[in-house]
């Protein structure tokens, strides 16, 4: 297991890169799909990596108290054929029984990950409604699997955008599991 922290390939106010990836609700996605919310969430995750499996209450918290005005798009990047549970099957499985209710991509080429500059799962990008970059970073600070967050970073950030006030710090480093690239 290597790991890895969020690196800066996109800067604070870049443009989300597009991109049109399979869903588990097996219908194409794009970047456009989002228009109507006040922000956009992409996660890079995974469903076997054990940092991601301790972030599952995170994700479906940050879904249930945010996601009616922040778009939150679960991507998996990683190789499949060398990493099983990674498949988009087992993406369909994971989802289901861990409750997501955000959409969850599948990016087979791995391009979005490299577009993004997406490093570990999971890497947390949020933009605002321009699709402008306004934090890359953790979802809370329990930095190992093991350890209980004593703050919600990506809530508080997603709750700031939501009521239009500024985030101080805009690049708070993620850790994770390396993406497995092919």
């Amino acid at each position: 297991m290597v790991l890895l922290e969020s690196q800066i390939k996109l800067k604070t106010g870049d443009i989300a890169p597009d991109f049109e990836l399979m869903g588990i609700d097996d219908k194409k996605h794009s970047l456009n799909d989002y228009s109507n919310y006040k922000g956009i969430l992409v996660i890079f995750m995974c469903n076997h990596c054990p940092y991601v499996k301790a972030k599952v209450d995170a994700l479906n918290e940050l879904y249930e108290k945010c996601g009616k005005d922040i778009a939150i798009i679960g991507i998996n990047s990683n190789d499949s054929i060398d990493y099983p549970e990674d498949s988009f099957d087992a993406m369909k499985e994971t989802a289901k029984e861990k409750g997501f209710g955000f959409d969850y991509l599948v990016d087979e080429t791995q391009e979005i990950a490299k577009k993004y500059g997406a490093m570990c799962t999971p890497d947390p990008f949020l933009f605002n409604a321009q699709k402008q970059l306004v934090f890359h970073g953790k979802i809370d600070n329990a930095m190992k699997p093991d350890d209980e967050a004593t703050e919600k970073t990506m809530i508080l950030n997603m709750e700031k955008l939501i009521a239009g006030e500024k985030i101080e710090k805009d690049f708070d480093p993620s850790i994770g599991c390396s993406i497995k690239w092919k």
